[in-house]
């Protein structure tokens, strides 16, 4: 329990460090990403105005659906290609990428690569 604890708390501590450098604008806006352990998130912030642009979600009717379990990579690939088209339609093309804490590799390198194949620029 400690240990999860503690796993926790240096997660939210690197997303800490990292967001004193980044931030979404109107022109750049920020792609944040969330990944539990059933599900994973995906939005799009402008951090000036205070707003989500765009956002997706394993959580969806759509993905219940498609898939038994949204803790997979093939789901954080669809919500990288979801959250690219609703960027899209928003006329979002450039944006930052926000790995929340989580170490670049499996579902979030995942998501990031799917948005990346449906248009957008990091």
């Amino acid at each position: 329990m400690i240990k999860q604890k503690n796993r926790k708390l240096n997660r939210i501590k690197k997303h800490k460090r990292v967001r004193i450098k980044m931030a979404g604008t109107a022109e750049r806006p920020r792609l944040a990403v969330f990944r539990s352990n059933k599900h994973i998130y995906a939005q799009i912030i402008d951090d000036n105005k205070g707003l989500t642009l765009a956002s997706a979600g394993s959580v969806e009717k759509s993905f219940k659906e498609k898939f038994a379990d949204g803790a997979d990579i093939e789901a954080a690939k669809e919500v990288g290609t979801l959250v690219a088209q609703r960027a899209k339609a928003a006329g979002i093309e450039s944006i930052v990428f926000d790995r929340g804490g989580f170490v670049y590799h499996g579902r979030i390198a995942a998501l990031a690569d799917a948005a990346r194949e449906a248009g957008l620029q990091f």
